[in-house]
């Protein structure tokens, strides 16, 4: 039972945050971000739920990894995820709510540091949980790169 809700509790949490997410921006989405000019690699808008949805799902294991890992740096890894999941969902809020690439730009390269000393640390205490957090910092890398791009051009 214990190794399950280790693995249910942050797969919800993130799921969770993510619905609360897209609450706060779907206004933006619909009537401030289509204005904006955008990168040429911007994928169209059906990715993000779906990339979103697989992302979570895998940060979710790799924290449930972490709790159950017996590492000296456990509580530390929980508490830096928590704190980048925070992160993320402030960025929606700066960037799509108050419709502040600036802002915006701001959290993000924080959460990039975030993200990826996160990879970093957890790779000692669970390579498994260090690869399944790699394709988000690898997505927010791009969403660096696409926030920065609106941020310069609008």
């Amino acid at each position: 039972m214990k190794k399950n809700l280790a693995f249910a509790v942050p797969i919800l949490v993130c799921l969770l945050l993510g619905y609360f997410a897209g609450l706060i921006q779907a206004d933006s989405i619909r009537e401030w971000y289509p204005t904006l000019r955008k990168p040429p690699l911007t994928p169209p808008n059906i990715v993000f739920p779906i990339a979103w949805g697989i992302l979570y799902l895998c940060m979710g294991i790799s924290a449930g990894l972490i709790y159950l890992s017996s590492a000296p740096q456990r509580d530390f890894l929980i508490r830096l995820f928590c704190v980048q999941l925070f992160s993320n969902f402030i960025w929606s809020y700066l960037f799509f709510y108050l419709r502040n690439p600036l802002l915006g730009m701001i959290d993000i390269l924080t959460l990039d540091i975030f993200v990826i000393y996160y990879l970093i640390k957890s790779y000692p205490v669970s390579k498994t949980a260090s690869v399944l957090f790699a394709p988000y910092a690898l997505w927010v890398l791009f969403a660096t790169y696409l926030n920065g791009y609106i941020m310069l051009t609008n």
